[in-house]
């Protein structure tokens, strides 16, 4: 991991500079080396990579299937020379050797590596990479399926029986069959580990190769372990016009092991999936003072930057390719809990009991079970949206939980230990302040699901949706290598909102924005096309196109307007809209009267915060009984 400390270098807006002293956890006292000037800078405007460092920008979901072990396996053998610590001309001798290449070749490796601090970094460019397949993507998915389905088999059948598998399927598919030499490379190039356990057995495998398990860091500095779970949320919520019920929120958490401070999280309305847990590491390593101060939460939130091991159940969310890549990209060791052993999640599951005893003081609870709900109305008594309690919740971790004594650390507050481990005590040298990740918008990026498509005159479409931006036009009507066909690029969405997609331009390696074709349609997520998806299939005399969507849409929300006014709710709306107009003006006229303009809450989305902090004093972890 790394970190910014006194004594190293960094850099500051392009400029190089020593670190003299860091002060507190937000700022440092450093000496420019060009005018040997001495200033105070914010420590998050700090960066430890030279200006000009060449960030290539693969989009994951371009990489083969076979290219990506490569890489994993590359990696492996490099990832002891990359730790802290001199290394001698033995240890790059033996890691050439194990890699069948020469030591220059291992030092170039490594001067790549660090170039990005990717695992993509490993990759050598297409047109000077004499190792590369220059293969269609029919063919090249073709191969990866023969090798999986016919030669990665407990029976080990041979190379040549690969070989006529592949040519049988290409035959299948009216495609030019590969060379066998070309099969003969792939089948050579296979991760021996992964190709060992799939042809010989897991048990073989063992035994063949050392274990990794134990070689990986313990929770012992910040960032070094971080615990990712989900949890429902014991609060109902409200929607945002009609101030009416709609369930339980699910929270994401990411829990730092060594200062048991909140890394980041996620809280949806959605069931929790792979995508959640994206967001919440996404969450886990961004600087904050920039997302605090959209809230008015005048507070710090100093722990950011790349963990080293996130520490998972085994729920299927944490095991899908998406995440798994992602987390390889970054080189974030990605653990899964033991099966039957739950007590290898203790802080996380303690934090939550944590958190939940103060959700239960919140009017709309729905407290831990029957027994202590007894007749409370949560629904009736429910008052927050979403956006109300995820500020509320921001505020709540960052104000009071962080600085409240932990029993889990001898009673000290997870603020204070975390300053401990990056200044240091009488008896323990400090770590330093984390760096921050260079493309946060890169990083978000890898965990988002993504789609093939070929580029039209009318742009691309997804979903049935239309999209179109200038960038896209030297791109239509290009052809897949040898293939006749239009080739496919890469476009990465966020299922919470479907008005832009992010296309991947794989020659400039950047993601470029791309919008609705129509500005004037309205935002929707995922979830809410699918739904007017599956309304429309009722009728199959019609042909679900972008106009019936969007109809659809529209039409969807003309019913629950219809229906509330038929229930009688809308006085009831009506009152509520009228208590916030009152509210809202016994703040402005609050914040008037006292100079105080943060009295005024902004929280996420726009949308006004409700009830105030409680000012009890809590112990984290305590148990609840």
């Amino acid at each position: 991991m790394k970190t910014i400390k006194v004594g190293e270098r960094a850099f500051n807006s392009g400029r190089e500079l020593i670190v003299l002293e860091i002060i507190g956890l937000d700022s440092a006292i450093v000496k420019y080396l060009d005018t040997k000037e001495t200033k105070s800078v914010l420590l998050v405007d700090l960066s430890i990579n030279p200006p000009g460092t060449n960030q290539k920008l693969i989009s994951l979901g371009a990489i083969h299937k076979h290219q990506w072990e490569n890489l994993r396996a590359k990696f492996r053998l490099l990832k002891p020379l990359l730790n802290s610590g001199d290394k001698s001309d033995a240890d790059y001798e033996a890691v050439a050797k194990a890699a069948g290449k020469s030591v220059r070749t291992i030092y170039r490796w490594i001067e790549r590596y660090r170039e990005t601090e990717l695992l993509t970094g490993l990759m050598r460019s297409a047109r000077s990479d004499k190792g590369s397949y220059n293969l269609s993507t029919e063919l090249e998915e073709v191969i990866t399926e023969q090798i999986d389905s016919v030669y990665q088999v407990l029976e080990r059948p041979s190379v040549k029986a690969l070989y006529d598998a592949i040519c049988a399927e290409c035959r299948k598919r009216n495609l030019q069959p590969p060379h066998k030499n070309t099969i003969g490379k792939r089948v050579a190039n296979l991760p021996p580990r992964e190709n060992d356990k799939k042809r010989l057995g897991v048990k073989r495998a063992r035994e063949i190769y050392s274990p990794l398990r134990g070689s990986f860091p313990g929770a012992d500095y910040p960032n070094a372990v971080v615990q990712i779970d989900h949890t429902p949320v014991d609060i109902i919520l409200v929607d945002e016009e009609h101030r009416l019920p709609i369930g339980r929120p699910h929270l994401t958490l990411a829990i730092d092991v060594a200062t048991k401070l909140v890394t980041g999280y996620y809280l949806s309305l959605d069931p929790p999936g792979a995508l959640s847990a994206g967001l919440c590491i996404a969450h886990a390593v961004m600087r904050k003072d920039v997302w605090l101060a959209k809230r008015n939460i005048d507070v710090e939130w100093p722990i950011h930057g790349k963990m080293v091991k996130i520490h998972v159940d085994n729920a299927k969310e944490f095991r899908g390719q998406m995440l798994t890549r992602a987390c390889d990209e970054h080189d974030i060791i990605l653990e899964w809990r033991p099966r039957g052993q739950p007590n290898y999640g203790p802080q996380i599951e303690r934090a939550f009991r944590t958190f939940m005893s103060q959700v239960h003081t919140i009017p709309g609870t729905t407290f831990s079970n029957v027994v202590k709900k007894l007749d409370y109305d949560s629904d009736g008594k429910a008052c927050m949206t979403l956006g109300e309690f995820d500020h509320w919740f921001a505020a709540f971790i960052s104000s009071k939980y962080h600085h409240s004594p932990h029993k889990g650390i001898d009673g000290i507050a997870p603020i204070s230990m975390y300053y401990r481990y990056v200044h240091g005590t009488d008896t323990q040298l400090g770590v330093g302040f984390p760096a921050p990740i260079e493309d946060e918008d890169k990083f978000r990026l890898d965990f988002m699901p993504f789609e093939n498509r070929s580029i039209q005159k009318s742009g691309v479409t997804i979903n049935h949706i239309h999209y179109y931006a200038p960038v896209l036009r030297s791109y239509i009507g290009i052809k897949d290598g040898a293939s006749k066909k239009s080739k496919k690029y890469i476009f990465a969405y966020d299922p919470r909102n479907l008005s832009v997609i992010y296309f991947y331009d794989d020659e400039g390696m950047a993601y470029h924005p791309i919008p609705y074709a129509n500005g004037s349609r309205p935002a929707i997520s995922l979830w809410e096309l699918n739904a007017c998806r599956n309304r429309l299939k009722d009728d199959p005399s019609l042909e679900i196109d972008e106009d019936m969507i969007f109809a659809g849409y529209e039409m969807m929300r003309e019913i629950e307007a219809r229906a509330i006014e038929k229930t009688g709710l809308a006085k009831q709306q009506r009152a509520a809209d009228k208590r916030k107009r009152r509210m809202s003006e016994r703040r402005r006229s609050w914040a008037e009267a006292h100079g105080a303009s943060k009295t005024v809450v902004e929280v996420a989305d726009n949308h006004e915060a409700a009830a105030s902090e409680d000012d009890e004093v809590i112990l984290p972890f305590d148990e609840i009984h």
